[in-house]
């Protein structure tokens, strides 16, 4: 028998909206999925295809966030690592080892391992990626749907030209973080 190894990457730490939202994925040693790769790297699509893949395939998976109200209470790291620490939480199966994409680990009762661009080094690492990436933006899109006027289906809230001009004309509203210094200014415009 094999260990378990969990996985874990999050995305969306850069943006002025939306949550942070991380994967825990255990892959199936049985089951290799071909083109694993890290999300920046791989076309929307081809996202998609593998998320559905990996979903089905995994031993398991889970996600975990931080919303933004989070974020501006406790700062972005710490919301970054409480959204990771909700996925592992969150796994139906208890990991043997956990392997953390970066150099910071959120508190756990398991091994863990950070590993610097494991989302390049590690299927399971990758595999989160794709997951927390096809979730986030699926989470983006409807915001856009409600709030078409920020423009958040072409940047998902990042801090584009788009989104800051949205920004000064629109103002704030409560998936922004207050405490991103663009959404500082917005508000106090």
């Amino acid at each position: 028998m094999s260990d378990f190894i969990a996985g874990v990457d999050e995305v969306g730490r850069g943006p002025l909206a939306g949550p942070v939202v991380a994967a825990a994925v255990i892959l199936d040693p049985e089951r290799p999925i071909e083109g694993l790769k890290d999300s920046k790297k791989l076309s929307p699509r081809r996202r998609e295809q593998l998320s559905k893949i990996i979903r089905n395939q995994a031993i398991a998976y889970a996600f975990g966030r931080a919303e933004a109200a989070e974020i501006d209470e406790i700062n972005i790291l710490k919301a970054t690592l409480l959204a990771m620490q909700r996925a592992v939480l969150a796994l139906t199966t208890t990991p043997d080892q956990v392997k953390i994409d970066g150099n910071q680990a959120p508190e756990l009762p398991f091994p863990m391992q950070c590993i610097v661009k494991g989302d390049s080094l590690v299927d399971e690492i990758k595999a989160a990626s794709i997951i927390a990436k096809v979730a986030r933006d699926s989470e983006m899109m409807e915001l856009h749907l409600a709030y078409p006027e920020y423009g958040f289906n072409r940047h998902k809230g990042y801090p584009t030209r788009q989104h800051l001009s949205a920004l000064q004309e629109f103002g704030v509203m409560r998936q922004h973080r207050l405490s991103f210094a663009p959404c500082r200014a917005a508000r106090r415009s």
